[in-house]
């Protein structure tokens, strides 16, 4: 059996059902219904405005939904309250954006954070178990550094790092390429590979990033703002080559609009020397 038919053999690690997101009367998600496997990259993508991270802010736990179910582990986490809660949101870890380090903390005491507010793990303990964790991402030697002595790539790599603080079963990672250079970009696409085959997590994974999401995705939901709602959910080259959706081809294989404006070309001796270029 291929690596793909054992993923899809895998019981859900977290389902979304009829789900409906919004702000005051403002409905920005609705009817999005999908299960992500366990052990599967999962990437939630979409143009401009159509709800990538609105879902994933749901999805954490941050905001509550409008309508639906979030299931994480077959769990309700939108009618769970206190302790019940807390365990579900457990089973999870996020790194954000911007990778959200406390600026006046060290690496390592950036990722012992999570160890000593949720554990009873003592400080030489929280220690050894974040050194680990920053093995694994290949940061060990920052450990005393400060965010600030990173390197935008080192900050997102500590940042998963202390995402995995606490073993969870399921990473969510929202634009982990944003603000990276091409060559630091696919380094960090491998860590996610290399930490998805090495450990089983789960991965779910908000990007609009296109080299990004074809190397590091086992399947692909994609929203749309004129919809409000997923039009598409499969590999993403299926998607590419094969989508029934004409949209859903043209985001995938970057074409632009057919009506979309262009500049038009200099055609006078003026303009041309302003532009340097031959009309």
């Amino acid at each position: 059996m291929d690596s793909t038919s054992a993923k899809s053999d895998r019981k859900p690690a977290v389902s979304l059902r009829g789900f409906r997101a919004a702000y005051g009367n403002r409905t920005v998600v609705e009817n999005l219904t999908f299960d992500v496997l366990a052990g599967e990259v999962f990437v939630i993508g979409g143009g401009s405005g159509c709800g990538k991270s609105t879902v994933l802010k749901h999805m954490i736990g941050l905001y509550a939904p409008a309508g639906g179910q979030i299931l994480i582990d077959g769990d309700d986490l939108a009618a769970a309250t206190g302790r019940e809660r807390q365990r579900i949101l457990r089973k999870i870890g996020v790194a954000f954006q911007g990778g959200a380090l406390f600026g006046n903390m060290s690496v390592l005491e950036n990722i012992c954070l999570p160890l000593s507010e949720f554990t009873n793990v003592d400080h030489s303990m929280a220690q050894m178990i974040a050194l680990a964790k920053l093995r694994l991402v290949g940061l060990e030697h920052a450990a005393q550094r400060l965010p600030s002595e990173l390197s935008g790539g080192m900050q997102k790599r500590a940042a998963i790092a202390r995402a995995m603080a606490l073993d969870p079963a399921i990473i969510f990672l929202d634009e982990p390429s944003a603000g990276l250079d091409p060559i630091t970009s696919a380094d960090l696409d491998q860590l996610i590979l290399n930490l998805n085959r090495l450990l089983g997590m789960t991965f779910i994974v908000v990007t609009h990033e296109l080299p990004s999401l074809f190397t590091i995705a086992d399947r692909v939901i994609v929203l749309d703002a004129s919809v409000k709602t997923m039009v598409a959910l499969d590999k993403p080259a299926a998607l590419r080559d094969g989508s029934p959706n004409p949209w859903v081809r043209q985001f995938f294989n970057r074409e632009p609009t057919p009506d979309a404006p262009s500049a038009a070309m200099p055609t006078s001796p003026a303009a041309t020397a302003t532009t340097g270029r031959s009309p």
